[in-house]
């Protein structure tokens, strides 16, 4: 129930690597430079959370979350990045008679500033930070969990980066981020939260992600690979109640590890192919989902010097 954020977080951890930036990430396209990224993702789980109620559900089976996601990033300077995404979404059930559904979700667009970037001691210390902003773009079914295309909120992004890499190319980071979401509209004029609501007008929840990687360079700037722990808490919300289904406005919380692998071969520069293989730890009105992703990246001169990492 929910597994958009499970797929927004495998996306992030998807992109820790040199030439091909998220908005959780260290990396900064130089002045003029342009970075596109084409990534397919599958996200499927059969057993979920009912409030705190892990349970299975015959009407559903095993729910299946496909996208292909393009994402683009421009170096206006070398401090200030533009970031931008647009996914393609289709869901599907394996039993019961729910019909899955398909179609363009939110556009995502971005700014990405280099704060701090100093080295210290045996390495280099990068502070960054992130605003941004989403809008759906088609009028999707809203209301339609779990296998609706999202949640159908505006939403605003601030985010904060860091990532200290020691000389031998071995680095953690982190994030942490707040998403204040706009109310919506639904299909129908009453709904139940924990109370009886006459109103088409749903009160979104605020939520905060987090996230910590562990990772390193393998013979410098060939192969990349990282372990990260992710999280989600939906800042209210209730619980989806027995033998209900989920709401948009659900609270929403979730622990994740996901392991990544990132190589950038030697007979083509500005290509790079990475995957990326998630599980859901834990959680609370989401389904535990098992993810992966697959994708290339190819970065080039518009009008500026090389792509680089923050240095």
């Amino acid at each position: 129930m929910k597994s958009f954020f499970q797929l927004l977080m495998l996306l992030i951890a998807a992109f820790g690597s040199l030439k091909a930036q998220t908005p959780a990430d260290n990396i900064m396209m130089d002045k003029g430079r342009f970075c596109g990224a084409l990534i397919y993702s599958n996200d499927h789980w059969d057993h979920y959370w009912e409030g705190t109620l892990k349970r299975t559900n015959g009407n559903l089976g095993t729910v299946t979350r496909q996208s292909v996601t393009p994402m683009f990033s421009l170096g206006l300077t070398r401090k200030i990045n533009l970031l931008a995404s647009l996914p393609y979404i289709w869901t599907q059930p394996s039993d019961g008679y729910f019909l899955g559904d398909k179609g363009i979700q939110d556009l995502g667009i971005g700014i990405k500033a280099l704060l701090v970037n100093k080295h210290m001691g045996p390495g280099r210390l990068d502070l960054l930070a992130y605003a941004g902003y989403s809008t759906p773009l088609t009028n999707y079914n809203k209301d339609y969990l779990p296998f609706g295309l999202g949640l159908g909120a505006k939403e605003g992004v601030l985010r904060g980066i860091f990532q200290y890499q020691l000389d031998n190319g071995i680095y953690l980071s982190g994030a942490s981020s707040y998403h204040l979401r706009g109310n919506i509209k639904i299909d129908r004029d009453y709904y139940y939260t924990d109370h009886p609501i006459y109103s088409n007008i749903v009160d979104m929840p605020d939520a905060i992600m987090y996230s910590l990687r562990l990772g390193a360079w393998i013979k410098k700037d060939l192969l990349n690979v990282n372990v990260s722990y992710d999280g989600m808490n939906t800042q209210g919300g209730f619980d989806i109640r027995r033998q209900d289904g989920p709401f948009p406005s659900n609270r929403m919380n979730n622990t994740m590890v996901n392991g990544f692998a990132h190589f950038y071969p030697r007979f083509a520069p500005g290509l790079s192919i990475f995957a990326s293989y998630g599980r859901v730890l834990s959680g609370r009105n989401v389904g535990q989902s098992t993810a992966y992703a697959v994708g290339l990246a190819y970065q080039f001169g518009v009008w500026g010097a090389r792509t680089e990492m923050a240095q």
